[in-house]
């Protein structure tokens, strides 16, 4: 009996050894940096003993809090929540044509969104392929209603930001589609090593250091600043920069935020740096468990203040099942939040042209009308 519960165990551990082999040799887990990239990587002061480190101390899980607690959370401690039992609302726009006298922002769900600021289209951690993993046996589907957009509906894109490399905001069918489209890939360090694998030359990828100043066009400059967070595709982790950028425009000033765990360099940055028309931040995907890498909803209220926005966009919600909080819960806590420490919300639904020279117009909470 023994013998054959060893070798049960044997071929089961095989066939996962086998599995992740096959799955670390796919395309879609991308590539470490190399070359002239890795040798920029290593003369960060970010980077130290093969990776890179945030500002402050950020352990991946809370203290007192253990892988072995986290899988029984996951296990038995999910909100039955967790996704939406009926399809989430979305809007069509046509966004090949939009007004280009306007300034417009459009949320495609989860953390990708387009902008069309002062004649510019710029894009943000595009995921359009429906998934937020590297393969069908880990699948994190989006939810149904989230997915009526794609590469097609898109414009040409001047700069294609990115925040990080992580599934749910780098995705490897949709960035091999965007290619053509894209004119300029802007990322942290590292990052780009990615896109050179996918077939991007060299001539469109930007990557930088936290910190740094770019000039893209006359009246176009971005800052690109710290997060709290990681990153990650493969076996190997923080072998690329984590980022948040602060873009100004001829008329407007915002914060792209991406992933980060609340810390004082929101407040640092809107001293800096501020203040913005909008912060666009994260406030989905969080627990108590991890709570240095995201925000709790009252913490990107508070972050948006930090930064001195006169709007905020709440954003890493409503697509990717990630946490174990009830999917609709994130918006619920920072619409309550906002009324307290009366912050304006821009809440569209997905596809939902907003502009973005409208500070009079009052977004209803749409998500509480589904369950």
């Amino acid at each position: 009996m023994i013998k054959k519960l060893a070798l049960a165990f044997l071929i089961i551990i095989t066939l996962i050894g086998g599995y992740a082999i096959y799955v670390l040799s796919q395309p879609q887990i991308g590539a470490v940096p190399e070359g002239g990239a890795l040798v920029r990587i290593e003369r960060s002061p970010h980077f130290h003993d093969g990776k890179f480190e945030n500002i402050s101390p950020t352990p991946d899980l809370t203290e007192g809090a253990s892988y072995v607690s986290l899988t029984s959370k996951m296990l038995f401690g999910k909100d039955s929540r967790t996704e939406p039992t009926q399809t989430i609302p979305s809007i069509k726009s046509d966004l090949l044509h939009l007004d280009r006298s306007q300034n417009t922002i459009v949320w495609f769900g989860h953390a990708s969104y387009l902008m069309l600021i002062d004649g510019k289209t710029i894009l943000v951690d595009p995921v359009f392929s429906g998934n937020a993993s590297p393969t069908a046996l880990f699948n994190v589907r989006s939810y149904p209603g989230t997915d009526v957009y794609n590469v097609e509906d898109l414009p040409a894109i001047d700069y294609l930001f990115m925040s990080g490399d992580h599934y749910d905001h780098l995705d490897y069918e949709t960035i091999l589609a965007l290619e053509p489209k894209v004119r300029k890939v802007i990322a942290g360090l590292g990052v780009g090593a990615h896109f050179r694998k996918w077939g991007y030359p060299e001539s469109k990828i930007i990557e930088k250091d936290w910190n740094q100043t770019l000039t893209l066009d006359t009246g176009f400059h971005v800052t690109t600043t710290s997060a709290r967070h990681f990153s990650g595709r493969g076996l190997k982790r923080n072998k690329s920069l984590w980022m948040a950028y602060a873009l100004t425009t001829p008329s407007m000033k915002i914060y792209i935020g991406g992933e980060s765990g609340y810390d004082t360099h929101f407040a640092s940055i809107g001293k800096a740096l501020g203040p913005f028309d909008l912060a666009i931040l994260e406030c989905g995907q969080y627990n108590a468990y991890w709570k240095y890498i995201h925000m709790m909803p009252e913490q990107t209220v508070q972050a948006a203040i930090d930064l001195r926005a006169k709007s905020l966009m709440p954003v890493h919600w409503g697509k990717f099942t990630l946490a174990l909080h009830a999917w609709n819960e994130p918006a619920d806590r920072v619409y309550v939040e906002s009324k307290k420490r009366n912050v304006r919300l821009i809440t569209p639904k997905i596809g939902e042209l907003v502009n973005l020279k409208d500070s009079t117009r009052i977004y209803r909470p749409w998500w509480m009308e589904l369950q």
